[in-house]
């Protein structure tokens, strides 16, 4: 069952809008029956006062016989399998419990009787929980199995509040060379100073070395998070049809250009791992080259399956690294922007373009923050499976109930 949020003020406690109370010839006459357990009107007048000086949601007479016929069923069903919480368990549940007031257990007792709940009903309460939950943990524990992929999603919901995304264009000129470089470098100068889409879309066409260039340089829409740093904040400071100051990567200089910007429901980590794989071919881009890329992106889907192309040639082949996206160099972070998981892309060289690096994207996380470990996550993805193993379970129990009211 689920404990209850704890939100009491142990000073001053005020009883006002409790349940009536119940004629003393009446307390302990049935208010329901579960497979012949009864529930006293008693109890139901207990575990509501309970539940107003928690200050529970809803209507506390109707939550309170709710919540008592489940237990029956739930300790009912811990019982037949042999669960049952020992004293020792129980008070530290009591002490749990209490700490989230602040309080030790003796305290809290104290301040509930002040309230007009006895202790018996809060040891009840606790020990029903702990049961139940020992049952759910037996008997569907085996059964949760959570996946790292599972954990990289569930941190990548929790660890961001809404982000930005950005529709750009790019051109991408060579510099393998003194002579390309210079030419490369006056001419992205000149190239930076434009503010028309089309204009910058000719430019591309024309002079680019990336794959882009055929779509005169324009990209998808990309989560602004996927880019470095200093480049995000060079992309923030432009308007629509603006143009970044030329940006130096190997072999290469890099313009690029926004044509829109929005706001997302979905957040954007402050900082990205990514991991990623590279395969080296030797011939840079040639012909030979690019058909052997062509030829191992058609037999891989992940960044593990590199590892079968790479049998039996030597390790240094393959390069696969996780890292802060503020660590990867700056050509193969602007292209794993540019990627999903196991896309590829073959424009980056090494070795003054003697070897073709065949990049591959395997994976995007959100650094974890300081107060946040995977643990932690794998722990809530459990619990949130536990519990919805416990729904779908007491609602078969309840299916089963003789429950019958006076």
């Amino acid at each position: 069952m689920r404990i209850l949020t704890l939100c009491l003020t142990f000073t001053g406690l005020v009883l006002t809008g409790l349940a009536a109370p119940v004629s003393a010839q009446n307390l302990f006459s049935p208010a329901v029956k579960v497979n012949e357990q009864v529930v006293t009107q008693y109890e139901v007048q207990q575990r509501a006062r309970f539940m107003t000086l928690l200050r529970a949601p809803g209507n506390a007479q109707e939550q309170a016989l709710k919540g008592l016929i489940d237990e029956r069923l739930q300790t009912a069903a811990a019982a037949a399998a042999g669960i049952n919480p020992t004293e020792e368990e129980v008070q530290g549940g009591m002490e749990e419990f209490a700490a989230r007031a602040n309080l030790t257990a003796e305290q809290f007792v104290k301040a509930l009787a002040s309230g007009g709940v006895a202790a018996e009903t809060f040891r009840d309460f606790v020990k029903s929980g702990l049961a139940w939950r020992s049952l759910m943990r037996a008997k569907f524990g085996p059964r949760v199995q959570v996946t790292e992929d599972e954990i990289d999603r569930a941190i990548a919901q929790t660890s961001s509040k809404g982000g930005l995304r950005v529709l750009l264009s790019e051109i991408i000129l060579p510099a393998n060379t003194p002579q390309a470089t210079a030419a490369s470098q006056k001419r992205a100068e000149k190239i930076a100073q434009t503010t028309s889409l089309s204009v910058f879309s000719a430019n591309a066409r024309r002079y680019s070395a990336s794959p882009s260039a055929r779509q005169g340089g324009r990209l998808q829409w990309m989560p602004l998070s996927n880019l470095p740093a200093a480049i995000r904040g060079q992309i923030l400071a432009l308007s629509p049809g603006q143009v970044t100051a030329p940006i130096s990567i190997t072999n290469g200089i890099v313009l690029f250009q926004l044509r829109a910007i929005e706001e997302t429901d979905a957040g954007a980590p402050k900082d990205l791992s990514l991991e990623y794989a590279q395969y080296f071919i030797a011939g840079g881009q040639s012909d030979a080259a690019l058909k052997e890329a062509a030829r191992i992106k058609a037999k891989v889907d992940t960044c593990d399956d590199l590892y079968g192309i790479n049998k039996g040639k030597p390790e240094e082949l393959l390069q696969i690294d996780t890292q802060p996206v503020s660590q990867v160099p700056q050509d193969i972070a602007l292209e794993l922007a540019k990627l999903d998981p196991g896309e590829v892309s073959t424009r980056l060289t090494r070795n003054n373009g003697q070897t073709l690096v065949f990049l591959m994207m395997c994976g995007r996380t959100p650094e974890l923050g300081e107060d946040v470990s995977r643990q932690t996550i794998r722990a809530q993805l459990v619990n949130q499976r536990l519990q919805s193993y416990a729904d779908g379970y007491l609602s078969e129990l309840k299916a089963d109930a003789t429950i019958v009211y006076p």
